[in-house]
């Protein structure tokens, strides 16, 4: 993602990069070579050699916190990869920071900016399909599908695992739709391959109202070529499908029809909804999301247009809940087993002695 930004931030209009961090001098050999940025060894280096007004993060999640801290106590304003942190504490402490000081604070969460889930918001804000009753919000992907050679995204010290990185987009698109849950319960983190963490997540969100959200997610999954982030959503007047490349949505007899759209089903592509941005690189929405971040900052706003660090930690706080959630489930599931088993034994020994 690195190495995708800084494609993009060299290619948008107004901004000029003033340098590149990296621990690795190979690759700092390389971008300077080809690319004639600066290098720098450390952010701190960068920071008193290059002035910067902004910067973007993409390192492993696991040093976020430090980095991102250490940016805004010289004024500098963020863009970080997502999720902002791997505690809740810290995510809402920089929160703070960045409002303290006034600056843009963005993060990655890049649906957001996907044409067909800005579409869904769109009708949910119009209420097209009634009062929202549930939710099945998926991703799945070939991340890791084997036992060994894992990254820094498998270690949950580092990455966070599958929870934090993977399921924490579905997350995401939840609380932009429909706001911060009361609960969480039912939550299940599995290792499939991985050692030291979680390989699938499901879990089930509370909402008032008896809105639920189920949350099923896999990244180990190879039955798909690359990740797939879904949304299905049901309401009183209708039903709402969406993926990265389509939405489609049925509109219930009476329900409040919008513009462009008719009773029963109705298909709108990614084609026919995605505005065009500056430069393509991956797809539309990495743009558009640096070129929200930038608009911002050239406007002397105080804060991010979309995905502020505000929201990010919202959906970090819910992602601890879930691994709060999932180890308490797993602790009461061996309490009330442990009777049985000590009965089991008990009856094994006098039979012994008999």
């Amino acid at each position: 993602m690195g190495l995708s930004h800084l494609a993009i931030v060299r290619a948008l209009h107004d901004v000029e990069l003033v340098g590149v961090v990296d621990s690795t001098d190979y690759l700092l050999d390389v971008l300077n070579k080809y690319t004639g940025a600066a290098t720098f060894s450390s952010l701190e280096k960068m920071l008193d050699g290059a002035h910067p007004e902004a910067i973007i993060i993409a390192t492993p999640t696991g040093s976020h916190a430090a980095l991102v801290r250490a940016a805004l106590e010289r004024d500098v304003h963020v863009f970080c990869e997502k999720p902002l942190t791997l505690t809740a504490s810290e995510s809402a402490e920089l929160t703070a920071l960045a409002v303290e000081r006034g600056l843009v604070a963005q993060v990655g969460y890049h649906n957001r900016f996907i044409a067909t889930f800005q579409e869904v918001k769109r009708l949910l804000d119009e209420a097209a399909i009634g009062r929202v009753t549930h939710v099945l919000a998926e991703a799945y992907g070939p991340v890791v599908l084997k036992a060994k050679g894992s990254t820094w995204r498998s270690k949950r010290t580092s990455g966070g695992g599958c929870l934090y990185d993977y399921a924490a987009h579905p997350l995401d698109l939840v609380h932009w739709y429909l706001g911060a849950p009361e609960r969480v319960r039912g939550s299940v983190l599995n290792s499939i391959f991985s050692a030291d963490t979680d390989d699938e997540v499901y879990s089930t969100l509370d909402y008032a109202d008896g809105l639920s959200v189920q949350l099923s997610v896999n990244w180990s999954d190879e039955s798909y070529r690359k990740m797939s982030t879904s949304v299905s959503i049901t309401g009183t007047q209708g039903r709402i499908v969406a993926d990265r490349q389509e939405v489609r949505v049925y509109l219930r007899d009476g329900a409040d029809i919008p513009d462009g759209y008719s009773g029963g089903w109705n298909i709108k592509y990614t084609t026919e909804l995605t505005d065009q941005v500056s430069f393509y690189l991956r797809g539309e929405e990495y743009s558009a999301q640096l070129e929200s971040f930038v608009a911002a900052v050239l406007a002397g706003e105080s804060v991010a247009r979309q995905n502020s660090f505000a929201s990010a930690a919202q959906t970090d706080k819910v992602i601890e809940w879930i691994l709060q959630d999932a180890a308490a489930e797993t602790e009461v599931g061996t309490v009330t087993a442990l009777p049985a088993q000590s009965q089991r034994r008990n009856l094994f020994g006098r039979r012994k002695s008999a």
